[in-house]
């Protein structure tokens, strides 16, 4: 209550000050205000910041902005750069994945499952989703010894570490599983299904390989693959593996062979023989027609040869020989439908 008297007493009988006094008075207030507002400005400050913490909202996963069965397209960080990739959620919100890997001359715009065949469709109500990734032309989907030198590449290939690093660990936050996965390929990617199964079993449940060249050491198949590389984006074998290097015997199955025991997998080749879908009507059809025998006719040989090494290490497979079959889409389609049943139930998708 004294402040209180002074105050009233102030206005009406004290004396009034002299200027010099009220300057004095003056400065004295101020320097006590400024003392006051430094000691409380840190405990206003300790106050506030846990109010405002409390009010930041908690970091959560990406959402999907499609629903579930949805479609979209991710762009995923790597160490080759953002990488594309095709998705199709689980229609039922599930966390399996079935990872589907392109051919030889991969494109950068689409991945060929979604485009060439029915795949998406053919999932479109099973609860899994459809993981396609874009590009890797050449790339047997391998983590290349440097970049390839007869076409100016920038970079390395890092195709595994993407697909059993990078990619499902980016996925997870979308509540896709790490360990709930399946892959399939064709042709390129057949062994490079089997590659990534068989040296990432903490990732993978099952595998497929759709007319793929699954003896890399067989005569004549290195000098096969250079071609091919070559005539696809002019892309350097040696780059990708040294001849005969621990690196480029890492990448054929039937040395890996033996780390496939215990998974599931679905094996196929057609003889190259042609049916009513091969198209002939033409001299472009003749050439194209006559090329996809050959190449499945190497494929049939060597994935015969491969299933006699996994035999005779008692390791089974469920494997499909079609009397005829091309190397062409619409027959790994019709692959992938028969792998199916496989890839649903090791997923308990």
């Amino acid at each position: 209550m004294r402040f209180g008297r002074s105050a009233a007493s102030a206005s009406d009988s004290a004396p009034t000050p002299s200027p010099d006094r009220s300057l004095r008075r003056r400065a004295q207030f101020g320097w006590r205000a400024r003392i006051v507002a430094a000691l409380a400005l840190p405990l206003a400050v300790a106050v506030a910041v846990p109010a405002v913490a409390a009010a930041t909202p908690v970091a959560s996963s990406p959402m999907h902005q499609t629903p579930p069965g949805g479609r979209q397209v991710l762009m995923v960080p790597s160490e080759m750069g953002a990488i594309k990739v095709q998705v199709q959620w689980a229609r039922h919100g599930g966390n399996a994945a079935l990872l589907l890997l392109d051919g030889l001359r991969a494109r950068d715009d689409l991945n060929a499952w979604s485009f060439e065949t029915n795949a998406q469709q053919m999932f479109g109500n099973d609860n899994v989703t459809l993981v396609m990734p874009v590009g890797g032309q050449s790339s047997w989907y391998a983590d290349w010894e440097s970049p390839s030198n007869t076409n100016g590449q920038k970079f390395t290939y890092k195709w595994e570490t993407f697909l059993t690093q990078e990619l499902p660990n980016f996925l997870a936050n979308y509540g896709v599983a790490h360990s709930n996965w399946a892959v399939a390929g064709l042709s390129m990617s057949g062994p490079a299904a089997l590659r990534l199964a068989a040296f990432h079993r903490d990732q993978f449940k099952y595998a497929a390989s759709f007319s793929g060249p699954l003896n890399w050491n067989a005569p004549g198949m290195r000098e096969a693959i250079r071609v091919m590389m070559l005539d696809a984006g002019r892309f350097n074998a040696d780059s990708m593996a040294a001849p005969w290097s621990p690196q480029w015997l890492r990448s054929d199955p039937m040395v890996f062979a033996p780390q496939l025991r215990g998974l599931p997998m679905f094996i196929s080749a057609g003889t190259g023989l042609p049916d009513n879908t091969d198209y002939v009507g033409s001299p472009v059809g003749v050439f194209n027609t006559v090329n996809a025998m050959a190449l499945e006719f190497i494929a049939m040989i060597s994935t015969h040869m491969f299933q006699a090494r996994l035999e005779s290490i008692g390791i089974p497979a469920t494997y499909d020989f079609p009397l005829t079959g091309t190397h062409k889409w619409f027959n790994w389609q019709m692959e992938l439908g028969k792998a199916r049943p496989g890839i649903l139930a090791a997923l308990h998708a």
